[in-house]
């Protein structure tokens, strides 16, 4: 399902230009726009997910093929030593693009746990 209102599915539609570093039947990562660190990437699953308040038990394999697939990425970005991942819930969580996003950061510019997205 995509909202037609969503930046997320417009990039994953291809309406909107990326800078992809991967893409699967079921996710898809590129460059952020505003990179917070050397290496920050955006994963966005497919469907159209507001946040992990939406999240429902079928959902469940999505996920689970995310969590997994950021480590083998974070390696191929040459993350070797370490990386962060950062998922904003909600207006009140800072998250400003209403599409369930997870943030791969890593390189420099990790300074603690001060860091805001």
């Amino acid at each position: 399902m995509k909202d037609p209102h969503c930046l997320f599915c417009k990039i994953i539609a291809g309406e909107i230009p990326s800078a992809q570093v991967y893409s699967d039947e079921r996710v898809v990562v590129f460059k952020d726009i505003n990179p917070k660190a050397a290496v920050h990437l955006l994963m966005v699953p497919r469907e159209h997910i507001i946040s992990l308040n939406e999240l429902e038990t079928q959902h469940d394999n999505l996920i689970a093929q995310m969590m997994r697939t950021l480590p083998i990425i974070a390696k191929q970005q040459g993350l070797t030593t370490g990386f962060r991942t950062v998922i904003n819930t909600g207006a009140g969580g800072g998250q400003i693009i209403f599409h369930l996003h997870i943030h791969l950061l890593g390189g420099n510019n990790l300074d603690g746990a001060g860091f805001v997205m």
